[in-house]
């Protein structure tokens, strides 16, 4: 399974881990994990182009993780643009959850959940 954890301060996500295997179907055919890592390597992407922030990755040789943390010195409209890509990642996320939550289980710690 996909364990998904997102890391609020009061309202901002500040980070957010993902770790395991989807195992829902043979090792390079499996829709769920091609679909979270599609949307969550594609957010980190969009913030390293988008906002021009290099923020803090982590990944294993061997996959199954992804650690990232948001830079903590960035002005507040750079920051405004981090959380809504931020937040668009967590919705298309929860959508796999809804549909899949066999394969991927997502926890947000701390702050407010914005459900």
């Amino acid at each position: 399974m996909l364990t998904v954890n997102i890391h609020r301060d009061q309202h901002n996500i500040v980070s957010f881990s993902i770790s395991g295997h989807a195992e829902s179907g043979p090792y390079g055919h499996d829709l769920v994990c091609a679909a979270v890592t599609a949307v969550s390597f594609g957010s980190v992407n969009a913030i390293e182009e988008l906002c021009q922030v290099e923020p803090e990755v982590e990944t294993r040789e061997n996959g199954g993780y992804l650690l990232f943390k948001t830079p903590s010195s960035v002005n507040e409209e750079t920051s405004k643009k981090m959380q809504l890509l931020l937040e668009g990642m967590l919705v298309s996320l929860r959508t796999i959850e809804r549909d899949y939550g066999k394969y991927i289980k997502i926890e947000v710690l701390g702050g407010a959940s914005h459900a």
